[in-house]
């Protein structure tokens, strides 16, 4: 992801930092990704593009905007972008420091929080996620000094991603996180998470009204949502895919995020 992102799942924030290096890399498709590709046309859809595929069952005539094709990149991309977050001998991520304030991160372009401290991961020589302290109950004491300071002030922080929980939709804690986000004109995303959890029209509902309240409630939030499972793996390979694009390790059919 680029820069710093914070993120939301669960009750937590996620963070991500910008891009440490943006060289040409030789086109390496994961084994994991070969195999998503040998899927039957609706696997592959429902695991790479779940929001397409939950398109499929809105009501004929009734077709709320998804935001589809603000980012639309082809399998090829997402078979490329793959390669940064695999981790081989030349390409390592790791753990990098904890810190629990912006006087304590390191002094790269990337800072990450845990459950009680702000985690760094260095993905390769291409960025840093910032793993963020949770914002609900179950937040440390100190976690609006902590997190509000590294989100004001961390100049390379290029976008920051908020977990909601698609179960139970937006909650008062997550509208905390948005209003920080909107006042502090930070850009973000909203990742969709535990979307293995419901039914689909349970799921549908969910993602209408989110999609509804980015569109009229948000100025800063990226219009697509990115609805993901960390048990099956829906939706991973193309957040990814987003994460390279914006932090300039992966240009997708000419598009740029901004």
């Amino acid at each position: 992801m680029a820069a710093r992102r914070l993120r939301s799942g669960l009750g937590q924030l996620f963070a991500t930092r910008t891009a440490l290096g943006r060289g040409r890399r030789a086109y390496n498709m994961s084994q994991a990704f070969a195999e998503v590709l040998r899927l039957p046309s609706k696997q592959l859809t429902k695991l790479v593009f779940p929001l397409q595929e939950l398109e499929r069952h809105l009501v004929p005539g009734s077709r709320p905007d998804f935001h589809l094709k603000t980012f639309d990149p082809s399998l090829e991309d997402i078979a490329k972008s793959d390669g940064v977050f695999t981790a081989t001998v030349r390409n390592r991520i790791e753990y990098l420091s904890s810190a629990v304030s912006l006087d304590h991160a390191p002094d790269l372009l990337c800072p990450e929080g845990h459950t009680k401290k702000m985690n760094f991961f260095k993905v390769g020589k291409y960025f840093t996620l910032v793993d963020m302290p949770g914002y609900g109950y179950r937040a440390p004491e100190d976690f609006v000094k902590m997190v509000e300071t590294y989100l004001k002030e961390r100049k390379n922080l290029m976008r920051t991603f908020l977990l909601v929980d698609s179960v139970v939709g937006i909650q008062k804690m997550d509208n905390i996180a948005i209003e920080m986000c909107e006042e502090f004109a930070l850009p973000y995303v909203m990742v969709l998470t535990k979307i293995d959890k419901s039914s689909k029209g349970h799921l549908l509902k969910q993602v209408l009204e989110i999609q509804k309240f980015v569109d009229t409630k948000t100025q800063g939030c990226f219009p697509q949502l990115f609805p993901v499972s960390a048990v099956t793996y829906s939706g991973i390979h193309l957040l990814r895919c987003f994460i390279a694009n914006i932090t300039g390790n992966l240009k997708t059919n000419g598009f740029q995020v901004s």
